[in-house]
Parts: C-alpha cells; structure tokens; sequence
C-alpha cells in the first residue's frame, strides 16, 4: 500500500488541507492518508489543544474514506517527524510512505532532527505554487504537486475567527464544533484595562 503521511498542528484544519491530500492521493496513487496532528510541535509554540484538532481532523476527513486521522503523535514528548516515521514503518511494514509538505517547511528540511534518516525512509509530495523553486537535499525523493493553489492559511482563518468572522476555508462540520467550544475566541477584555 502507498500511504501518505501529513503532518501538521491543523490549528485549524481547512479546505487546504484537505485538496492537497486529495491532489496527492490522486495523482501518487496513494491508498490511504493519515493526518497526523502534533501534539508537541517542535518549531512553533503550544497550539490549540491537541484534543481538540484531533477532533476537528476527524470531522475533515470524514468525508473521504481515503482518509484517516492519526493519535501517534499525541503525549508530552516533542514530535520529531524521525520518531513518528519509524512508529508508522512498524505499524506499516512494507508499505510505502508519502511526507505531504508544503515548499516552506521542505525548505527547511535540512534543519530537521536527523534529517538524512528523516529522507531516507519516505518519497516527499512537495506541495507549492507553480513555478516556486527550492533545493532537494541529496537523497531526497521527490514528487512535485505544483498545481495546486491553496488560498487558506491556518493563521489567517485564526485571526478571522478571533474577529468573530464566519469565514470559508474551514468545513462546516469544523467551523460548528469551533463555535460549539468556542475555540480562537478573543479573551474577554479586563476592565481594569480600560481605566
């Protein structure tokens, strides 16, 4: 089986997310497609607790029975993407791994815990704008989905959200449990603030 491997915080999951790995679950062939949230992401701070995306991913992905949402992340530890690939080769032996990345984060690849073992376990679905360049480390396998245009930014919807906009990009399913919980809300402002 070919099996895509797409990690992230998801905080929150959007319409992006999911036309990537449907993009690359098409083109590459792919059987399956866990979306792995980072409990403990080691390269951005504590996000949305991790109950909670777990929750939102799974409400994503449910409309595609090619698509799964994954706790192997989940615990207190940081989350090396080393440490997961090697959990998911003995969940999955024989099977092949697809890394779903976006060109920033490839770019950055080399920064990575143990990167030269990170490459030499998984091909990559490089996912990135027409045309945008990066450099592929040696050993590296790659699949280019350049034609692919995702308008939606986690951060972006976040703000949004905080501004207490409905907006698209996020599933109905996730923006009603965001509202249900009350998730990226603005604190109540202090009124000793105001004095």
């Amino acid at each position: 089986m070919k099996i895509g491997v797409f990690g992230g915080t998801f905080n929150p999951v959007h319409d992006g997310h999911l036309a990537a790995a449907r993009a690359a679950a098409d083109h590459f062939g792919l059987d399956r497609v866990l979306f792995i949230p980072s409990a403990v992401p080691p390269h951005k701070a504590p996000p949305t607790p991790f109950e909670h995306r777990f929750a939102m991913v799974g409400l994503a992905v449910a409309a595609d029975p090619r698509f799964a949402a994954s706790r192997i992340e989940q615990g207190e530890q940081k989350n090396y993407s080393l440490h997961t690939l090697e959990k998911l080769a003995q969940l999955y032996p024989g099977d092949e791994l697809y890394f779903l990345i976006g060109a920033d984060a490839f770019a950055e690849i080399t920064t990575w815990y143990r990167w030269r073992d990170v490459v030499s376990r998984v091909s990559f679905v490089v996912v990135s704008r027409p045309g945008h360049e990066y450099t592929v480390p040696p050993g590296a396998r790659v699949h280019r989905l350049d034609q692919l245009a995702v308008p939606f930014s986690s951060s972006d919807l976040r703000r949004r959200l905080a501004r207490g906009e409905q907006p698209e990009g996020i599933p109905p399913a996730v923006l009603s449990y965001i509202r249900e919980h009350r998730l990226y809300e603005l604190p109540p402002a202090d009124p000793g603030d105001l004095a």
